[in-house]
């Protein structure tokens, strides 16, 4: 990282932890002085407060909404009115989230939030575990730095504890 990006970089604190991001806008014009640069960094960590707070969904619970969504669609469809057409972008969208989607079963869909809520991750934490359904502590931890740089899972009993979440993840992926 440059040091104006580093400067512009803004941390914001999970619980005992911190997570570090980039502001998704370009820093303020050289000749804005302090003014400019202590508003982009307002804005930042605005936008990533907005982030913490937003609900995520994993791409298993996009596909069950577009899924049911479809089906609406289809009982109401009439070949003579287009608006009961699905769009190629709704389509597409659906296809994309059935391929990448880990868990096909609704009650292992709701399992494995229940079980990722246990932990107490972070809403965006929960969403990236379930969707990329890493194998090992140390792929989590690379896929997700927040877990252990958020203070969340530190240590050698971070590791016991991130092992032990994604045994119970693969539990539910084999009795699914």
């Amino acid at each position: 990282m440059s040091g104006e990006e580093e400067e512009n970089a803004a941390e914001l604190k999970i619980g005992e932890g911190s997570l570090s991001f980039s502001p998704p806008f370009p820093p303020p014009p050289p000749d804005s002085g302090r003014l400019g640069f202590r508003l982009s960094r307002q804005l930042t960590l605005i936008a990533a407060a907005e982030f913490l707070k937003a609900k995520c969904l994993m791409n298993c619970e996009v596909a069950i909404i577009l899924e049911h969504k479809y089906e609406q669609i289809q009982q109401h469809a009439t070949d003579s009115d287009p608006s009961s057409q699905v769009s190629q972008v709704f389509e597409k969208s659906l296809q994309y989230v059935k391929r990448f989607s880990r868990y096909k079963n609704p009650d292992a869909v709701r399992q494995v939030r229940e079980t990722l809520s246990r932990y107490g991750l972070a809403e965006f934490e929960l969403c990236t575990i379930g969707n990329l359904c890493p194998d090992t502590s140390g792929e989590a931890a690379a896929l997700v730095p927040s877990l252990k740089s958020g203070g969340r899972f530190p240590g050698d009993a971070g590791n016991e504890k991130i092992e032990k979440m994604l045994n119970d993840l693969s539990l539910i992926k084999k009795f699914e």
